[in-house]
């Protein structure tokens, strides 16, 4: 069996369209007629730029091999051009496609991804949601409203959910790490009581961050937090500095927690080495895909740390994950994004009831993708799927940040 086809879909999930402005998904073929599929997740350059480089890595590394031999292809994915060193375009190209591989080996033996990893650890994987506007709300409102955020954990729980994410502070400026207004801070701190006082004791709380603060900042707003008892504090500061991550979390009694931006375990090791963080977030479509997950949560075991496979994407890169946690000993939650779209574009084969995902039996990822679907919402922006603002943050009118990337109305 060798790999022989590659189709690139870049579908977009309609308004709001929570999980980004598009979805990058692979459809890989084998010359048995096996169909596996993958999700590339994001990156930092336009979709058809994106498209050149998943041909150009598959046509180049991929193509006429066994899908079994995932280790060789990623080495020359990973060492192309004399590199032998993170890089996230690449490796966003390569993960969507490793995912795939692992889509068509449990297809062609019958049996679920996790089955071929080492087997299933847990039967049911703990679900966590970041809190969206519900109905009635106000969109514009909604990421500065305590009162709307609380109602909406609320909500949450009572659909049996037992953490929940949030992410006030904003804002994301290309500038890098900046100190938060003390508006921000007092807001942080308003959202926590909120929801704390919302749902109790019956869930976590989970603050997110995009890396925005300086190392002093992110201290400063860490401490203000402590007293609502989050179970992470997500990204604090800039990504590329563990040694200064680590002074983050010494400093401040809540959990680190990061990964969504960084891409194999090159750049995980130097986090545990720092003791910079206790809760891993690879992102399976970028970090390398599942095989290279499966090495950095091998590594989190040695240090005692946890993983949460982070999701702000669409329904594939999400079963990949699932997989993986379904595998793996030291799994604390998955991401979930419960929209209309996620669940059509896999036609129901993954769902979230009362707060966890039960392990799938299905054969490969356990996903039915509707291909149809997917190809009636091309994207047509130019926008990038993710994207930071030029202006700095504001201390005179406070901070307003619109959460993830809804689609353009």
């Amino acid at each position: 069996m060798k790999l022989q086809d590659l189709d690139i879909i870049v579908t977009a999930p309609p308004a709001p369209g929570w999980g980004g402005r598009y979805w990058i998904l692979v459809k890989v073929t084998t010359d048995t007629g096996i169909t596996g599929w993958g999700e590339c997740y994001a990156a930092s350059v336009g979709p058809d730029a994106m498209r050149a480089v998943i041909e150009d890595v598959f046509a180049r590394h991929m193509q006429g091999e066994n899908p079994e031999n995932i280790e060789l292809m990623f080495r020359r994915a990973y060492s192309a051009g004399f590199t032998q060193r993170p890089d996230l375009t690449v490796m966003g190209a390569f993960s969507g496609l490793e995912i795939a591989c692992w889509d068509i080996l449990g297809k062609d033996r019958d049996r679920p991804v996790h089955a071929l990893i080492g087997g299933r650890t847990n039967d049911r994987v703990r679900g966590y949601t970041y809190l969206y506007p519900l109905p009635h709300h106000s969109m514009a409102d909604f990421w500065t409203s305590p009162e709307m955020a609380a109602e909406s954990a609320a909500d949450c729980v009572a659909r049996g959910y037992t953490a929940v994410k949030f992410d006030p502070a904003g804002p994301y400026t290309l500038r890098g790490g900046h100190m938060p207004a003390m508006s921000d801070i007092s807001t942080s701190a308003a959202f926590c009581k909120a929801i704390r006082e919302a749902v109790g004791d019956r869930a976590d709380l989970l603050f997110g961050t995009h890396g925005q603060f300086t190392t002093a900042g992110a201290i400063r707003l860490g401490q203000a937090i402590e007293p609502y008892s989050p179970l992470w504090y997500e990204e604090p500061i800039p990504p590329d500095a563990p040694e200064q991550m680590a002074k983050v979390a010494r400093g401040v009694r809540v959990p680190v927690a990061t990964g969504e931006r960084l891409t194999t375990k090159a750049e995980f090791a130097p986090l545990l080495r720092a003791g910079a963080a206790e809760i891993l977030q690879p992102a399976l479509g970028r970090v390398g895909g599942i095989a290279e997950a499966k090495k950095i949560a091998a590594m989190a075991e040695v240090y005692n740390a946890q993983v949460a496979p982070h999701l702000y994407a669409g329904p594939v890169e999400w079963a990949a994950n699932v997989q993986l946690a379904t595998a793996i000993p030291n799994i604390l939650m998955c991401e979930c994004i419960e929209t209309p779209f996620h669940d059509q574009l896999i036609k129901g084969s993954i769902r979230v009831e009362d707060g966890f995902i039960t392990a799938p039996d299905a054969p490969g990822l356990g996903i039915e993708v509707d291909e149809d679907l997917a190809r009636a919402h091309p994207y047509t922006g130019d926008g990038l799927h993710l994207e930071m603002r030029e202006a700095p943050c504001d201390y005179v009118n406070g901070n307003n940040f619109q959460g993830g990337a809804p689609a353009e109305s």
